[in-house]
């Protein structure tokens, strides 16, 4: 539908897409693969860094220094990463790089090893049964070194596992802390309510511009995305026209970035019109 708005053309683009989803594939599309530098030591842990978008203080030093002592740095400041995965919950968005961390879904952060104890033997408990009912003293002071013998054989076993558990723990604990070093880590940028409708990956990128490094992603520098678009940003890149089963991301990709949007419910969907400008 074309309407004419101050001597300009408007294109309205309407999806029947649910709104969260059209979001995550518009945030997914722009930043997975993409590598970025990083301005703080990420830690190696699935639990990550917490940042806080709607606070004056995003990020809570204390309880990042805390998870850094727990799980060591699995990617240094200064050095760059991949954004292997992202995903828009109800308020909170994350950010992986390089597989996310350490104690996602199958690894085992488990430090114990399980080596159970010898139990006793039928024979220790038949002795000790048979001691009690035993009358002559004799053949109880018999029984009751054998049984001794079979107690301290056990126990002597049990110190022996004791101390290869011990071993076998140990071994464990370092090769998990070596896997959370080679495991990623994540951002997980946390909104007092929910998250943004229609959130753009600039407002993401201004959100952890102080902890992220975008321009390796080929993204502009944070000054540069936090200015009001111009008539060029907004110019449709292919001159294409909206067409059935575009994504919102696909749209933006080819008509230039929305200078308008509003959203309705129609049923279990939110249908989101936006509207594009061309000169």
């Amino acid at each position: 539908m074309v309407i004419a708005v101050i001597g300009a053309a408007a294109i309205a683009a309407t999806v029947a897409m649910p709104a969260e989803a059209q979001d995550e594939a518009a945030l997914r599309a722009f930043f997975e693969g993409k590598r970025i530098g990083l301005k703080i030591d990420m830690p190696g842990t699935s639990d990550g860094v917490d940042v806080r978008a709607d606070s004056g203080r995003p990020l809570d030093y204390q309880h990042y220094g805390d998870r850094l002592k727990s799980y060591g740095a699995a990617i240094r400041a200064g050095e760059s990463a991949t954004v292997t995965y992202l995903k828009v919950k109800k308020d909170l968005i994350e950010l992986h790089l390089d597989g996310g961390g350490f104690g996602t879904f199958g690894d085992d952060s488990s430090t114990s090893v399980n080596m159970p104890h010898v139990d006793k033997s039928s024979r220790e408990k038949d002795l000790e049964k048979k001691i009690k009912d035993e009358d002559d003293s004799g053949r109880r002071r018999r029984m009751e070194r054998e049984r001794d013998d079979l107690r301290d054989d056990r126990e002597r076993e049990n110190r022996r596992i004791d101390a290869e558990r011990a071993v076998a723990e140990e071994r464990k604990k370092e090769r998990i802390a070596e896997l959370r070093l080679r495991g990623g880590s994540r951002f997980n940028l946390r909104y007092d309510s929910a998250v943004p409708r229609g959130i753009r990956p600039d407002e993401v990128m201004a959100a952890l511009a102080e902890y992220v490094d975008f321009s390796t992603a080929g993204a502009p520098a944070f000054s540069d995305v936090r200015q009001d678009p111009s008539a060029a940003d907004l110019r449709p890149a292919g001159g294409g026209f909206p067409r059935k089963g575009m994504t919102r991301a696909e749209a933006e990709r080819e008509l230039g970035r929305a200078v308008e949007s509003s959203e309705r419910r129609d049923g279990s969907f939110t249908v989101v019109t936006v509207v594009f400008l061309r000169t």
